[in-house]
């Protein structure tokens, strides 16, 4: 609070508080002054200013100590404070008007029912004050904590694919080394690397372009038109428009290995994969169906973690499509 107001807009609350405060005076000061002479008006218009004064002190004071000193403090020891600074400014306006000004009516009920009120009213504002920002606190801490739990959420979506893909990775070079084609597993090992790379940065990225993950998926290629003799083709036809869109990252891959796990490929069974754009703003991704004549052993987390990192990062659903003879996935783009 004390940041939010300096000291000037506090002694402009202050002296408006003020105001209202000794209202009932200022509706009596041109009557109290019709019926006295010049030299007593004079003295009268004066303590008036006193006590306008006086109370723009007394609310200053009572304002910037709840809000500085009394902070945190519970709202029975902040009226407490408030009515003994209260009781001690009450005693010095007394000392004040007799000495001074020798006005003993003035030291009355009115005032002392003044000064109570203004020590109420700066303990309900530093209360409230209080209350607002534990209530921001709580709500930023609310906010880091959601930050910081669907990072460790997507973080651990994002962990499952990576060994997932390095052994499958792994039986391709394997294969190649079996061949003994030094150029082509040398190749490979590139293009491996490539990948690699990709999804090591993945960690840092969480949104990218469907331009950067296009490009992903054109080193991927490489590796599995080598891992199945040229049985598995991808078809890529994405509008330019689209390239700049964004989508979370390693968003095809999960959809790729997918079709690699549940079908047959071979001379009998070739896979074409067709990647496209629509016009409902989606990627589309999109394979026949030849199952395996043994079902795979998977855990089918796959694209159930794909839809949580949409959900997390998008808030929106993917759509998933089987006749039975095509597979399809839509993914929404951002």
């Amino acid at each position: 609070m004390l940041r939010k107001y300096n000291w000037w807009q506090l002694l402009l609350i202050s002296a408006v508080s003020a105001i209202f405060v000794i209202y009932p005076d200022i509706t009596w000061l041109p009557f109290e002054l019709k019926w006295l002479d010049s030299g007593d008006r004079t003295g009268h218009i004066l303590f008036f200013l006193f006590r306008y004064i006086f109370f723009i002190g007394l609310i200053f004071i009572l304002v910037r100590y709840n809000l500085n000193h009394l902070s945190t403090a519970p709202f029975k020891k902040r009226l407490g404070y408030s009515v003994l600074i209260s009781i001690v400014a009450y005693a010095l306006y007394g000392a004040i008007s007799f000495f001074v000004f020798t006005k003993v009516r003035h030291f009355g009920s009115l005032v002392l029912f003044q000064v109570l009120v203004v020590s109420v009213l700066s303990t309900l504002l530093g209360h409230i004050v209080m209350l607002y920002t534990e209530k921001r606190k709580k709500e930023k801490q609310i906010e880091e904590l959601t930050v910081k739990n669907l990072q460790s959420r997507y973080d651990a979506l994002t962990n499952q694919i990576n060994p997932h893909f390095f052994f499958n990775s792994l039986n391709g070079l394997t294969s190649l080394i079996r061949k003994k084609d030094d150029r082509m597993t040398l190749t490979y090992v590139g293009k491996l690397s490539d990948v690699f790379r990709y999804i090591l940065q993945s960690d840092k990225k969480g949104m990218v372009t469907l331009e950067e993950e296009l490009a992903f998926v054109d080193a991927f290629r490489y590796m599995m038109e080598v891992r199945f003799a040229n049985k598995l083709d991808y078809n890529v036809n994405v509008d330019s428009s689209k390239l700049t869109a964004r989508l979370p990252v390693l968003s095809i891959l999960p959809l790729l290995e997918n079709v690699v796990v549940h079908n047959m490929i071979d001379s009998d069974h070739k896979m074409t994969i067709d990647i496209y754009s629509n016009d409902r703003n989606e990627l589309v991704v999109t394979s026949p169906i030849y199952p395996k004549l043994v079902a795979p052993v998977t855990n089918g987390t796959g694209l159930k973690n794909l839809e949580s990192r949409f959900l997390l990062l998008m808030n929106k659903p993917i759509q998933v499509a089987d006749n039975g003879e095509t597979f399809t996935v839509y993914l929404p783009l951002k």
